[in-house]
């Protein structure tokens, strides 16, 4: 199944992003360098008797270490921008699968199977590997090992909703401790630069994506939901809807930011000023600051809470 997939960096990449006018260079690691320190674990249980623990050295040992590099499937995963496009201040790049895997052949591609415990009928398969010894055996035990540890992390990380791109050791150019990805333009689809980006960065970004002839967005945050949007350079507002940065069909005529319904303006922008003079007329405070008995009135009721608090 081919996705379109989106990269997080912060600002402080863009340098090396876009180091080459006809690629932009993605950066790969190994798996014993990435952030999880239970990367390749979830496979087979190991709480084994040590006949099976030693089949399992034996005909497993230690998992090759690959060049891996990793994607989301959404550019609207707020704790990526966080933590990966330093608080928001980043940019994103999304780039076509399909296109990718052509340009890559040797690479293999997978979304992450998230998963507290390690995978049962794999661990059935250790057993028959071992008991039988069927060359066959080993050869699947193997195959769905490296599979399972490439492709499955504890559900802590299921917010990332990652897929992974694990390249062939010919793909990709080491330069000194880095592996890198030189990813011809044409696999790149659109730049999305971050809710919290400085105006230069975003004039970079934008630049970048006019010369690598790709799309241009802006992730914002709205005021009535939880769910970011984009808008383009033109201010024109979207969002993502299966796996595709799509046109928003509704959404406020003021701020742009998609609504649920048909009306003209969201929840925020329809507050005119009688809205604002009627509510201050239903507003108990009000009343009683004109009173002068406002502080006081706070001061028991907070009293009173620290009470129920203490039962």
């Amino acid at each position: 199944m081919s996705e379109n997939l989106f990269k997080y960096f912060g600002p402080d990449s863009i340098d090396k992003v876009f180091a080459a006018p006809e690629h932009v260079t993605l950066k790969c690691s190994l798996p014993k360098d990435f952030n999880d320190p239970y990367e390749l674990f979830l496979t087979v249980d190991l709480d084994q008797d040590a006949d099976t623990m030693a089949f399992y050295a034996e005909s497993i040992g230690d998992l090759v270490q690959l060049p891996t590099t990793c994607f989301s499937r959404s550019p609207l995963v707020i704790p990526m921008w966080a933590h990966y496009a330093k608080n928001s201040t980043g940019f994103a790049i999304e780039l076509d699968e399909e296109t990718l895997a052509d340009n890559f052949p040797e690479s293999h591609f997978d979304n992450v199977n998230y998963r507290d415990t390690p995978n049962e009928a794999l661990t059935d398969m250790l057993h028959r590997a071992s008991v039988i010894g069927k060359g066959r055996h080993v050869y699947l035990l193997q195959h769905w090992v490296m599979k399972a540890a490439y492709f499955t992390k504890t559900t802590c990380w299921d917010y990332e909703q990652e897929r992974r791109m694990v390249a062939g050791a010919g793909e990709v150019r080491d330069v000194g401790a880095l592996l890198l990805l030189d990813v011809p333009k044409d696999c790149v689809k659109t730049i999305v630069s971050g809710p919290q980006a400085s105006a230069e960065t975003i004039a970079i970004i934008e630049q970048k994506a006019n010369e690598l002839e790709c799309d241009y967005y802006k992730l914002k945050i709205g005021k009535t939901s939880a769910s970011p949007f984009l808008i383009n350079s033109s201010g024109e507002p979207f969002i993502f809807k299966d796996n595709h940065i799509v046109p928003s069909i509704s959404h406020c005529s003021s701020c742009k930011e998609p609504v649920s319904s048909l009306r003209k303006l969201c929840s925020w922008c329809q507050i005119e000023q009688s809205h604002i003079d009627a509510a201050a007329r239903r507003n108990p405070f009000r009343l009683f600051q004109s009173m002068g008995i406002l502080d006081s009135y706070i001061d028991n009721m907070n009293i009173i809470s620290r009470g129920h608090q203490t039962k």
